[in-house]
């Protein structure tokens, strides 16, 4: 099983878009049951929060659903719990990087477009105010990150 944990600066635009638009790629491949898959913050500012209405509408237009998530901050326990925390540009490694407790649990960390062809940070939605190019930039990391693990 590979254990992934999509992360972001609050877990409310782009790592709950990551980690819905992932478990419905799987699940329609019919290889949901070989991965585990959530997401995660590095900050405290949305905890308890449910994900921003601009990822709840791009799903909902994809017909994926996210009901039931609130934002979670991330511990040093998810280096044991996860096989990759994938994070969304290069602001959440260094924050993700703190909750590490020594290099091995480092190597873990990546952004979600290392795995593509163009590296690059996913711009924030929160700022940005676009989910379509947040949504694009997503799907190429998933469908690149899929390949990187042989599927």
């Amino acid at each position: 099983m590979v254990r992934i944990l999509f992360i972001c600066h609050g877990n409310i635009c782009r790592s709950p878009m990551a980690e819905f638009l992932f478990k419905d790629m799987v699940k329609n491949r019919g290889i949901a049951d070989q991965f585990q898959i959530a997401s995660a913050a590095t900050s405290n500012e949305e905890i308890g929060n449910p994900p921003h209405p601009g990822t709840r509408r791009k799903l909902s237009s994809l017909g994926i659903s996210c009901q039931g998530k609130h934002a979670r901050r991330m511990t040093s326990r998810d280096f044991d719990d996860y096989d990759y925390l994938l994070g969304m540009d290069s602001w959440n490694l260094r924050n993700m990087k703190r909750f590490a407790r020594n290099a091995e649990e480092e190597k873990k960390i990546a952004r979600l477009l290392d795995f593509s062809d163009h590296p690059r940070d996913i711009a924030d939605p929160w700022y940005t105010g676009d989910f379509e190019t947040t949504y694009q930039d997503i799907m190429e990391g998933l469908e690149a990150f899929l390949k990187y693990l042989g599927f």
